[in-house]
């Protein structure tokens, strides 16, 4: 017993020493896609659900009613490797130098590590842990590779989000703020012409209404608009057919 509290210890000042949200090591241990002890006899009832609030075990999709409101990972699998999408599991941790996968048009990312038994020819990068080939751009295939790189003392490795990245996770008020005089003296400008343009129309209007005075509101005076009479357009000649041609008397 006191063993067991000892490797529990161990294993709670590993995480906060190796940057990893407490919830991430006991998600990778979990055991998925067993039968539910609760409900075995139900349809579907086959443990793929993780809480990372509770950070027990993995349970059913019937469990979920135990866990309102908190924050649900769904486990999938891929070969019969555990993963998880991509947008679900990036709101909680920086998942950066972890190489991801599209699999049915989403983008999934591996649990925990996949040896590969022989590595292809001409590759030039793999796995810092397990050696799966990888591209270029990436360290890691997985979130369990990720973290055995940082128990390595690889100080620049963190699951945890920093600056920026935090602050667009946590529903980038800062940007919205920065962006909020811009808006402002866009809608001001756009009041400005909208009311010149009004002046223009009523002014206009009051031309070809035969008005030829216009006083405006700042001038006490007015000034006079003196306009050319306009031609005379008889909209009843314009409707009549025109007759039969008659020649010239000889």
């Amino acid at each position: 017993m006191m063993r067991a509290q000892e490797e529990e210890k161990e294993e709670e000042e590993e995480e906060g020493h190796y940057r990893s949200p407490p919830w991430l090591i006991p998600m990778l241990r979990a055991n998925y896609f067993v039968p539910c002890s609760i409900h075995a006899g139900s349809n579907k009832s086959e443990c793929n659900m993780f809480c990372l609030d509770c950070t027990s075990d993995a349970f059913c999709s019937y469990c979920l009613v135990n866990h309102k409101n908190h924050r649900v990972l769904q486990i999938r699998r891929s070969s019969y490797h555990n993963v998880v999408r991509v947008n679900e599991i990036q709101k909680y941790i920086d998942i950066s130098c972890v190489q991801t996968y599209i699999i049915n048009s989403a983008r999934i990312v591996f649990l925990n590590e996949r040896p590969q038994p022989r590595i292809g020819k001409g590759v030039t990068n793999t796995c810092e842990i397990c050696f799966r080939s990888l591209l270029d751009s990436y360290r890691f295939c997985s979130l369990g590779c990720k973290l055995g790189g940082m128990k390595r003392g690889n100080q620049s490795l963190t699951f945890s989000f920093k600056g920026k990245h935090e602050r667009e996770y946590l529903g980038g008020s800062e940007s919205d703020e920065a962006t909020t005089p811009t808006k402002i003296r866009k809608t001001c400008a756009f009041n400005r012409l909208m009311s010149g343009l009004l002046i223009c129309t009523t002014v206009k209007s009051d031309y070809f209404s035969g008005d030829q005075r216009c006083t405006s509101s700042g001038d006490e005076s007015g000034f006079n608009l003196s306009p050319g009479t306009p031609p005379i357009y008889n909209h009843r000649n314009s409707s009549r057919r025109k007759g039969v041609p008659h020649r010239a008397p000889f």
